[in-house]
């Protein structure tokens, strides 16, 4: 499952023409804050931004309303790209963020980009992984699937909102090799975003959906989908009281998403230490707390020069996990 060198360099191509085409916007410093979400709406990007934004507007902590930006392509690479090429500097934007993001960095996914591009500001709440299929599917648990899936690999197809090699497969591929598969057997199909993958398993187009919580929950709970386990740490509280955590079924895996944030790099550390203290004051917000309930997300902060020096330890852990899994030499 190593990269291809046709791969690399056709993601290459994609970030370039991001480049450009940031080259020939011109920036304003005088509109109000916005969040850029990069992937298309329905995913995990697109909520963290949008109800953040809500929070922001809505407790006074912005000077108006946070506009909310859609850029998907790359598994988020062309909206890093836009970061780093066009917005440096920039004192009013600040870009979704989480566990995927770094999977790609660790990976070399971003041609030249690094962790070192960007500011990274902070996280503010936590998701969690979750493994689903459509109600009609023959499999009631996780076993009968994992069962199924040992005996024929290549008669399951996965979707997930992240690149290959991101977070949604990275997900799958540590199932399978908890359950004694070969995770170069598992077929993946990438879509931009949680929404997209979604539909691809509502449509039956696959058969097993890789996502979070929070893109699993109302699905669920209308009967349109049957959630076979959780990858959290203990089981979550709501509509997935009643689903086991893989662990509880003899699976050793957790995927635990941070939403968070990064900020341009260029911009002074007095914006830097602004923005800082804009996630912190949110985080303590009653706005917050009712909009983290709704969203199913659980509390989570860490933020400044801790929330940096976090980024870089798990990007050096996950390019090891990469490279055990073979996903990257």
């Amino acid at each position: 499952m190593a990269r291809s060198s046709g791969c690399v360099a056709a993601l290459g191509a994609i970030l370039l023409g991001a480049f450009a085409f940031a080259a020939c916007e011109e920036t304003s410093g005088t509109r109000g804050w916005e969040c850029i979400a990069p992937a298309n709406p329905g995913g995990g990007w697109d909520l963290t931004c949008r109800t953040v934004g809500r929070s922001l507007t809505d407790g006074g902590i912005a000077p108006g309303m946070v506009r909310v930006t859609n850029l998907p392509g790359a598994g988020g690479g062309i909206a890093y790209a836009h970061t780093v090429s066009q917005r440096a500097g920039d004192p009013n934007v600040i870009v979704a963020a989480s566990p995927a993001t770094l999977l790609r960095l660790a990976q070399g996914q971003f041609a030249h980009l690094t962790e070192d591009d960007v500011r990274w500001l902070g996280a503010v709440a936590t998701d969690y992984g979750v493994v689903a299929v459509q109600p009609e599917a023959p499999w009631r648990t996780l076993d009968e699937l994992l069962d199924h899936w040992r005996e024929a690999p290549g008669s399951v197809v996965v979707s997930g909102g992240s690149a290959v090699g991101g977070q949604d497969h990275m997900k799958v591929l540590l199932l399978a090799r908890a359950a004694g598969m070969d995770p170069r057997s598992v077929r993946y199909v990438p879509f931009d975003g949680g929404g997209e993958a979604m539909t691809a398993l509502l449509g039956g187009f696959v058969n097993v959906f890789s996502g979070d919580v929070t893109q699993a929950e109302s699905q669920h709970e209308a009967g349109n989908l049957r959630v076979l386990a959780v990858l959290a740490p203990a089981r979550v509280e709501g509509v997935f009281s009643e689903v086991p955590t893989a662990e509880e079924l003899g699976y050793p895996v957790e995927w635990v998403t941070w939403r968070g944030f990064y900020a341009p790099a260029g911009i002074a550390d007095s914006t830097y230490n602004r923005w800082v203290g804009v996630l912190d004051t949110l985080a303590d917000s009653p706005e917050w707390a009712r909009a983290r309930e709704q969203a199913r997300l659980d509390p989570f902060l860490l933020s400044g020069e801790e929330f940096e020096s976090f980024v870089r330890e798990q990007v050096s852990e996950f390019r090891e996990l990469s490279r055990r899994l073979g996903l990257i030499p």
